[in-house]
């Protein structure tokens, strides 16, 4: 029989929630600053080096480039987070026979298949 919902699981389980959120924003902002960093200089380096770079990429251009980067940045480090931190909650409450995954628990092998 499943155990009833209380308000105050349904509380804890909301604020895990939020806090998960915010972990995730924060690490996905922390990948976005680093990736405009790391995007900005080459992208203006190379405006200011390469002939071609600088009659065919305008400013509109070089924010672009800029920007896309640190987006993309921003969604994959947030969406690594969030499913870290998916996957550590749900071992943690996860029930004890689920969490043993060694060989020592399971049946024993038969000999022949450690024939090689």
């Amino acid at each position: 029989m499943p155990t009833p919902v209380t308000r105050a699981s349904l509380d804890q389980q909301l604020a895990l929630a939020k806090q998960c959120s915010r972990e995730a924003a924060l690490t996905g902002a922390k990948a976005a600053a680093v990736a405009t960093i790391v995007s900005a200089v080459p992208t203006l380096a190379s405006v200011r080096m390469s002939p071609w770079a600088k009659a065919n990429i305008n400013p509109t251009g070089q924010a672009l480039i800029i920007s896309t980067v640190a987006g993309m940045a921003y969604f994959i480090a947030a969406d690594k987070k969030i499913l870290s931190l998916a996957r550590q909650h749900s071992y943690e409450n996860a029930p004890e026979h689920l969490k043993d995954t060694s060989y020592n628990s399971t049946a024993r092998l038969h000999p022949s298949f450690f024939r090689p």
